[in-house]
């Protein structure tokens, strides 16, 4: 978003004679871009230095797709970033560089302040506050080309045509074709910004616990997202046809509407799957940044964390026995029919009874959950898996794919923890284990382990592929109380007859095994 503010609604000017442009007489004098000859080592420098940005944001991508080369591939991306913005800043025309700088400044400073704030356990707010701030640029930014197209349509009528300057000079010489395909890159970027902007802001509300995490939807829920879609694509056909600002502006209430919408008739229990889709618009938002101002990087970037947005949130529903459809149009996660019946009680647990089980394991799995993200419990379970591993038994993490609020919250929790990446498995590596597992600890999950989900075909997460921790001989569940899930949903797994429920806060939970263990 940085390059989107950065890169001129512009180039510099020069003096374009009119050949055919409609609207304009023949010969008319329009400023333009500065000649090919003054711009060429500045535009040369400006394109070599965004395609190297460009192989540094795939490498960084690619990198993160490994927790060895994840911290690597951060530090290529801060270098693509670095680059892309020095590049935009030194290219031609970008014009009012101290307010520019002014601007980068302040911004930095409160990403400073605010990132350095931010617990680990927050970081899936942070994230969903940041999309909505990409959705909010590319809704400004289409505004902003509107009004600028507009100043030059009047004046085309007018027949001013020698002052133009910045993006009004690129426009000046635009054909009739080439407006109204801007005008479809304004209107879409406008769209898909302020769905990525009012979801945005949901998710964050849900994450953080200020809105109700269960799916609320309105009476027909989705035939009003359609109705809205409908009437957006009717102002975008107004808007083609001449409508003012007027019809961007209405688009981009009905979009926040829809946006609004989906995200809300969503479950916390699918949230990760929800960021990782909203981080796919964002990265499609920018990618209409990048079109609308012509800005070669900015679509190459949206396009890329568009993509692989996606392709992760397809990925996540495949693991999930969810339909990637439906989590585009906001149809998952609602409510079913009436829930089975729950035989049995819970029954407690100390410190001591968890312990003399563990020194007498063979083999132990521990299925981490937010819940231990809440607690910052992740260095004590890394002490206990030292000590456990010291006494010569087999010790291994599995990781549920939405374990957490987002993709990979565990995975970054246990490496800031320095639990050794080979014992950290995946659920399809894992799950067929537990039954000649000794021990299995789960620490502040629920609905990734809730067998509901095998066994009762009315629950809402009926169909999801699930941690298989009650197959284990002993199973200890650490959790803060007797309440249910984040998605509200009871779990049979804390009734089983080898279940044993270990209450308390994870991280004091855990401090209190580590002086019991052999």
């Amino acid at each position: 978003m940085i390059l989107s503010l950065l890169t001129p609604l512009s180039q510099a000017s020069g003096t374009l004679v009119v050949t055919d442009a409609p609207g304009l007489p023949e010969g008319a004098a329009v400023a333009a871009p500065v000649s090919v000859v003054e711009a060429l080592p500045a535009y040369g420098f400006t394109t070599a230095a965004y395609v190297v940005a460009a192989v540094l944001f795939i490498l960084s991508l690619g990198g993160l797709s490994g927790q060895e080369s994840a911290k690597r591939a951060i530090w290529y991306g801060i270098v693509g970033m670095a680059l892309a913005v020095v590049a935009t800043l030194l290219g031609p025309g970008l014009g009012n560089w101290w307010l520019t700088l002014v601007m980068l400044a302040i911004g930095g400073a409160i990403g400073w302040v605010i990132a350095t704030r931010v617990q680990m356990t927050e970081m899936p707010q942070l994230i969903a506050a940041m999309h909505s701030l990409v959705g909010l640029a590319a809704v400004f930014v289409g505004l902003n080309a509107q009004l600028e197209l507009g100043n030059v349509l009047r004046a085309r009528a007018s027949g001013i045509v020698d002052n133009f300057h910045g993006f009004a000079a690129v426009l000046a010489h635009k054909t009739a074709a080439e407006i109204a395909v801007l005008k479809v890159e304004v209107a879409l970027g406008v769209f898909i910004g302020a769905v990525t902007f009012t979801g945005s802001i949901v998710a964050f509300g849900k994450l953080a616990g200020k809105m109700d995490g269960k799916p609320k939807k309105l009476p027909g829920g989705h035939w009003l997202n359609l109705g809205a879609a409908i009437l957006s694509l009717l102002l975008l056909l107004a808007y083609l046809w001449g409508a003012g600002i007027w019809s961007l502006l209405l688009i981009a209430v009905i979009a926040g509407f829809i946006g609004w919408h989906l995200i809300m008739g969503i479950g916390g229990a699918d949230m990760p799957v929800v960021v990782s889709m909203l981080n796919s618009y964002s990265g499609w938002a920018a990618a209409m940044i990048g079109f609308t101002l012509s800005n070669d990087l900015l679509i190459v970037t949206g396009a890329l964390v568009g993509s692989s947005g996606a392709i992760l949130s397809y990925i996540m529903c495949r693991a999930m026995n969810r339909s990637f459809i439906s989590v585009i149009l906001g149809g998952f996660g609602g409510e079913a029919g009436p829930a089975m019946e729950i035989e049995g009680e819970q029954v407690a647990i100390d410190a001591e009874g968890v312990a003399a089980a563990l020194n007498e394991a063979d083999s132990v799995i521990i299925v981490p959950g937010y819940g231990m993200a809440v607690a910052q419990a992740q260095q004590s379970v890394s002490e206990l898996t030292r000590k456990l591993r010291a006494a010569g038994k087999e010790v291994r993490f599995a990781i549920h794919p939405v374990a957490g609020r987002l993709p990979g919250h565990m995975n970054v929790l246990l490496a800031e923890a320095k639990v050794p990446y080979d014992i950290v498995m995946e659920m399809d590596e894992i799950n067929e284990d537990f039954p000649s597992t000794d021990v299995a600890i789960v620490i502040g999950s629920n609905d990734i382990v809730n067998p509901a989900a095998q066994e009762d075909p009315n629950s809402p997460i009926a169909g999801m592929p699930v941690l298989e921790v009650w197959k284990a001989k002993h199973v200890f569940v650490s959790k803060r109380g007797q309440g249910t899930g984040y998605s509200g949903i009871e779990n049979p797994l804390f009734y089983k007859e080898n279940t044993r429920m270990f209450y308390g806060d994870a991280k004091k939970s855990v401090d209190a095994l580590l002086p019991l263990l052999d």
